[in-house]
């Protein structure tokens, strides 16, 4: 296996959401998108305008309001095509992310088994959530009340650069479930994995413009998704997601996000430190620590903090890192040489102010441009940059605790709140810290997987890590609108024509009353 070949770029471009570029490829400024690996380039992809994506949205509105009148059993049916063209065609894409994004082939195959699950998810569970639901009325047995569920529209997508399929793809599959047409900026140096998506869309059935990708820069085509769409689906740094969040408050129209973490991991006496070294691997260090979802802080009981440091010391050193389009390294490169930056600069600042480094703190330009070596830390002091800061980088800090009571507190002493993790000496244990902790997902005997992976459990961040949920039933829900349909029978709030209007209003607040006995459904 190898990168993709220009052949597969060519037939991705002919996707971008732009017809002028289509016919006139000089109609557009273009920037080189390289193999991450060599640095060598593999194509070149046009520069949308606010005009581009304008007449995307318009496109978009146009073809949603039939694709909402079609019956959600109709709709899945693209969800279920889509699923089974992932899994047939899954080496390719996981060739064109690797390309792009120079992570691991293992951190390439989650991308696509999430597409897969999620896929299958909402295909299975969309048509009941969209059913009308009938529920109690305001007389019982006079109101009829029955709630619907309306699509919102037009749903902007901007996607990151760090899971660029996935992100692209999953959260359009709950969108274009629920009636609505999709309309998504892809990160400015990963376009191509949301071409991707859009290919296995289209030939899946999906009509070409309810999934359009318009590539270019956050402020220009960012921006004007903002400004046209109906929804915003954001994921990226918790920074911007304050600035779109204020920016979809001004317009009035919903906004969910996943953002920043500083994510930890507590590990107590009587835990499997074999078991923990093995996952820490993943947990650590999958997609090269550039997963909001990762670990970078390990809280460990100072009565096994040796025993477990060096397991973990060990098996850090063992990893292979390097590239290749295979599963041979367990570690690929950093994606762009800022990130190479940051986690250069926060290693170098916490060991320049007392660290101590257990394994890895080096680039590796043998390796390719932007690697960096897999990187443990002890004795950081409170002042280090990356104490505090998310590094989003293969960098991990291990810290002895007195007690798991002070695990615990130190765990929340954050105001992200986005994932952790718990290995205790048994379920139990590790379930009764996991309920403590102030994180929208927390995995027991894992590090992210298992939460991600339940797609049918929401995801998403307390504090600044995020607003709203992906996955679960709200992350469908999220892309309607409710809408109570009420129906008066018999009897209306005036009364009836043979009892007094002074009578009628002294008997509400009794009947109203009464109505406490009733059940609720």
């Amino acid at each position: 296996m190898s990168r993709p070949t220009t052949r597969v770029y060519d037939r991705l471009l002919d996707l971008v959401a732009i017809p002028e570029f289509r016919t006139d490829p000089t109609s557009r400024p273009v920037s080189a998108i390289n193999e991450v690996f060599t640095g060598d380039p593999l194509a070149e992809i046009p520069a949308g305008t606010a005009d581009d994506v304008v007449a995307a949205v318009e496109r978009a509105r146009a073809a949603q309001v039939a694709w909402a009148e079609r019956d959600p059993k109709d709709r899945v049916a693209v969800l279920e095509r889509f699923a089974k063209l992932v899994m047939r065609n899954r080496d390719e894409l996981m060739n064109i992310v690797q390309a792009e994004t120079g992570k691991s082939r293992a951190s390439a195959q989650e991308e696509v088994l999430d597409c897969l699950i999620t896929a299958r998810h909402y295909a299975k569970v969309a048509p009941g959530l969209l059913a009308p639901k009938r529920v109690q009325g305001m007389l019982p047995g006079l109101t009829k009340a029955v709630v619907h569920r309306q699509p919102k529209g037009v749903v902007g997508v901007i996607a990151p650069w760090n899971y660029p399929l996935n992100l692209a793809a999953t959260d359009a599959l709950a969108a274009l479930a629920a009636g609505n047409a999709v309309v998504i900026k892809p990160a400015s140096i990963t376009p191509f994995c949301a071409l991707a998506a859009a290919d296995m869309f289209y030939r899946a059935g999906l009509p070409r413009d309810l999934f359009q990708v318009v590539p270019g820069s956050g402020g220009t085509v960012g921006g004007a998704i903002v400004e046209n769409v109906d929804y915003l689906m954001f994921t990226g740094s918790t920074a911007t997601g304050r600035v779109l969040g204020r920016q979809c408050g001004e317009r009035l129209i919903g906004y969910s996000a996943e953002l920043g973490g500083k994510n930890a991991m507590i590990v107590t006496a009587g835990a499997d430190l074999d078991e923990v070294a093995e996952v820490a691997t993943r947990a650590f260090y999958s997609n090269s620590g550039q997963l909001c979802i990762s670990v970078e802080r390990v809280y460990v009981e100072k009565s096994i903090a040796p025993q477990l440091i060096e397991t973990l010391t060990a098996r850090v050193r063992a990893m292979s890192v390097g590239p290749g389009y295979d599963f041979e390294a367990e570690m690929g490169s950093l994606i762009s040489r800022d990130q190479l930056d940051v986690v250069t600069t926060h290693v170098d600042d916490a060991v320049a102010k007392g660290a101590r480094l257990l394994a890895g703190g080096r680039p590796r330009p043998d390796l390719g441009p932007l690697f960096y070596e897999p990187t443990l830390l002890t004795d950081v002091p409170e002042d280090a940059t990356c104490y505090e800061e998310e590094t989003f980088g293969p960098v991990v800090s291990i810290y002895p605790v007195d007690s798991v009571e002070e695990a615990i507190a130190k765990a929340n002493d954050t105001e992200y709140g986005l994932n952790s993790s718990v290995f205790a000496g048994s379920d139990a244990e590790g379930e009764q810290i996991a309920a403590r902790l102030r994180t929208g997902t927390v995995n027991v005997g894992e590090g992210y997987v298992a939460g991600w992976g339940s797609v049918a459990g929401p995801m998403g961040g307390m504090g600044v890590s995020g607003v709203g949920r992906r996955h679960g039933d709200e992350g469908l829900l999220k892309y309607t609108e409710a809408q109570t349909i009420a129906t008066q029978r018999l009897i209306n709030m005036s009364g009836p024509g043979f009892v007094p209007r002074k009578r009628w209003q002294q008997m509400l607040a009794p009947a109203t009353n009464a109505m406490r006995f009733l059940p609720t459904r």
